[in-house]
Parts: C-alpha cells; sequence; structure tokens
C-alpha cells in the first residue's frame, strides 16, 4: 500500500493545492513580479523593465497574459476558503484556463524570439524550459488531477 498521497489531504480531507501550482502561476504572472519590483526602485523605475522585456509590447502582453494566472490564483484563494459560491462557476474552467495560458506564454515566448531576431538569451531558454515542464507537468500530474476533481466532487455534494 502506497499512503505518499496522504501528504496531499488537509484537515478536512480535501486535497490541497499543489506547490508547483503556485510556482506555475508565479511564473505566468511573471510581469506583473517585474512590474511590482519595478516599481520599489526609487531610482530608475523603467530599467529593471527594460532590462528582462527589451521590447515595450512583449511586457504589455506578459502584463495581459499574466491577468488570467492572478484570476486563477484569486480562485485558488477563494477556493481555500470553500465559502464564496461565486467562484464555484468558474473554478470549474481553471484548469483549461492554466491550459490556455501556458499556450499562450508559448506564444509569447515566440513573439520574444522573433523580436530578438532569433538570438539565443538564457531568460527565452529558461522561459521555454519552464513552459515546457509546466505544461508537462500540467499533464501528468496526478495531485493537480485530484485537486480539480476534489473541488468538482465537493461542488455536487453542496449543490
Amino acid at each position: 500500500m502506497n499512503f505518499s498521497h496522504i501528504t496531499w489531504l488537509d484537515d478536512q480531507g480535501r486535497i490541497k493545492p499543489p506547490l508547483m501550482l503556485y510556482l506555475m502561476l508565479v511564473f505566468l504572472a511573471r510581469g506583473w513580479c517585474v512590474l511590482i519590483a519595478s516599481l520599489t526602485q526609487a531610482s530608475d523605475r523603467a530599467g529593471l523593465v527594460a532590462m528582462l522585456y527589451p521590447q515595450k509590447s512583449d511586457f504589455f502582453m506578459a502584463l495581459i497574459a499574466g491577468a488570467g494566472a492572478l484570476l486563477i490564483y484569486a480562485a485558488i484563494i477563494a477556493e481555500r476558503k470553500r465559502s464564496p459560491q461565486w467562484v464555484q462557476p468558474f473554478f470549474k474552467h481553471v484548469k483549461w484556463l492554466l491550459l490556455i495560458l501556458l499556450c499562450v506564454d508559448g506564444g509569447l515566448l515566440i513573439q520574444r524570439v522573433l523580436h530578438a531576431h532569433y538570438i539565443y538569451s538564457w531568460s527565452v531558454g529558461l522561459d521555454a524550459l519552464f513552459v515546457f515542464w509546466g505544461t508537462l507537468y500540467f499533464f501528468n500530474s496526478k495531485q493537480l488531477a485530484y485537486y480539480f476533481a476534489d473541488w468538482e466532487r465537493s461542488e455536487e455534494v453542496t449543490t
């Protein structure tokens, strides 16, 4: 018998969100993280943004794509409280919204490569690696599948 899945449960017997899900959301919302970090620098607010996103359009597209990750994060936090009813219809689609965000991020990565004229950079390579790992995790993680299935199961019980 394998009891390793018992660490996935919280005190009430529900599946906890996986840590990798939170890391994926931080990665997908990295444009917002860069924006917040740039606001903390008093001397050169645009310097950090220009260093990580040389093209302004790439930065704005990262902010737009990251807004979906922020919505998913808000839904997960609301789901952890298990109290609001407004999140239930939205949470059914979070799994597929996460996949769409990974695809959009892959498209934005291709756009960044095109803007750099196919010149390799470590940031593009690491981003490609994270998109690849995130997609593999999305399709292969048992804990993530159980987490989304647990919400659907508890929703059927309450309605």
